[in-house]
């Protein structure tokens, strides 16, 4: 049965204190875990590792109001995996389409870095979540630290799945991991990650999932 944390959820004593703070400072945000958007139905589900605070806390789903969504959302649209317009807020009517998107940490960390207790406390819902996704055939981490978040939630060993960019790798006879410089400003700000090579992971789980 899938299970997802509470609103108030109070597993992780430190990031129950900072969304205090946050719901202090900044009445107006989500400020609580943030609910993965899409179909459990889907075949590939997205993976980061937590919240931005001005982003996924900001409006309550995933990548929704930072840069990270501004090239993760129209590069769904473009592949067919989203409908609609991105408008960077989470009433702006997007729907996903066999795609989901979760964060290995639900709730906004501070300095956005999770701490290896709290990776643990919230794996179970990255568990439930993966078990319930009958039709997963393809599972996408956005950076390392979501890379490494995957393979833990799925027991196997970190040292047989070295993390690349644009990389497939066969985790069971349907599913494979592709795995993705994060989408985040400073990548694509440097040049790490540009539009075309995050579009052409998007091409390999295209031509995977048919």
């Amino acid at each position: 049965m899938f299970e997802d944390p509470s609103q108030n959820c109070n597993l992780c004593p430190r990031l129950v204190e900072f969304r205090q703070q946050n719901q202090n400072a900044f009445p107006g945000f989500h400020n609580a875990p943030v609910p993965a958007f899409g179909p459990l139905e889907a075949e590939l589900l997205v993976v980061g590792l937590a919240p931005g605070l001005k982003g996924a806390n900001f409006s309550g789903r995933p990548f929704t109001g930072d840069y990270a969504g501004d090239l993760l959302y129209p590069t769904l649209i473009k592949f067919g995996f989203a409908q609609g317009n991105y408008q960077a807020h989470a009433d702006d009517g997007l729907k996903m389409v066999n795609c989901r998107i979760t964060n290995a940490v639900r709730c906004v960390p501070p300095q956005n870095k999770p701490i290896a207790q709290e990776e643990n406390a919230c794996r179970t819902f990255l568990i439930s979540e993966i078990k319930t996704m009958k039709n997963l055939k393809a599972v996408l981490a956005l950076g390392g630290l979501a890379h490494k978040a995957v393979l833990k939630t799925l027991n196997l060993k970190l040292s047989n799945f070295k993390f690349s960019h644009n990389n497939r790798e066969q985790l069971s006879d349907n599913v494979y991991l592709f795995s993705s410089y994060h989408c985040s400003r400073y990548n694509t700000n440097t040049g790490r990650l540009t539009t075309e090579m995050f579009e052409d992971v998007f091409i390999n789980i295209t031509k995977a999932l048919n």
